[in-house]
């Protein structure tokens, strides 16, 4: 599996492809995205929103478009792919796939798990794609989604951070902002974060 990184517009949100048997998942595609991502892939399958945040979404229509792929968006974040309010420039998207919570897809041998964990907004997942793990805005390297915007929760965060705790494996993170980090790592930091939001 080979990963590709670059950190798109102002809040330097990364935009990922994940190329592994022979097929290439966009997840991320953020504002500016759009060049890159038609330089970087060959076999383009999907495209793959962790939460719907203009700087995660914003290029997602121009490369639906373009590259004739579905697009996969948690459920319950698809209403945040019509408009933003700190950015009311976002252009709209639709996905071909509203994700529910936890639902893991089959792309002819190569499996993507969704997980659900709200509080940064109601559907801010992480997808999982063999020994990776792509955050969004839930879990940075020693930090967490803010939880202070329309839609967030601090209480869903702190259930969601206890489930974190639960995962019996280790992954490496890629998350929406910043450098990677891993699974277990992180779990040694969720009760910090539960007691302090």
């Amino acid at each position: 599996m080979k990963i590709k990184v670059k950190p798109m517009g102002e809040y330097q949100t990364n935009c990922y492809i994940v190329t592994t048997q022979g097929k290439d998942f966009i997840i991320d595609p953020g504002i500016g995205a759009s060049e890159w991502v038609l330089q970087n892939v060959t076999n383009p399958v999907a495209i793959l929103n962790t939460h719907g945040h203009f700087d995660h979404v914003w290029s997602n229509a121009v490369l639906q478009k373009k590259l004739s792929i579905p697009l996969y968006t948690p459920k319950e974040d698809t209403m945040l792919l019509l408009g933003s309010s700190f950015s009311p420039d976002l252009p709209p998207s639709k996905p071909e796939v509203e994700v529910e919570p936890n639902q893991e897809f089959d792309f002819e041998g190569v499996k993507v798990k969704f997980r659900h964990f709200p509080g940064h907004t109601p559907g801010c997942s992480t997808i999982e794609i063999g020994d990776a793990m792509f955050s969004g805005d839930f879990i940075f390297e020693r930090s967490i989604g803010r939880t202070d915007f329309p839609y967030s929760s601090p209480n869903q965060m702190r259930e969601s951070l206890e489930e974190f705790k639960k995962i019996p494996y280790d992954k490496t993170i890629y998350p929406g902002h910043g450098g990677t980090t891993t699974i277990k790592q992180e779990q040694q930091y969720s009760d910090y974060w539960i007691a302090n939001l």
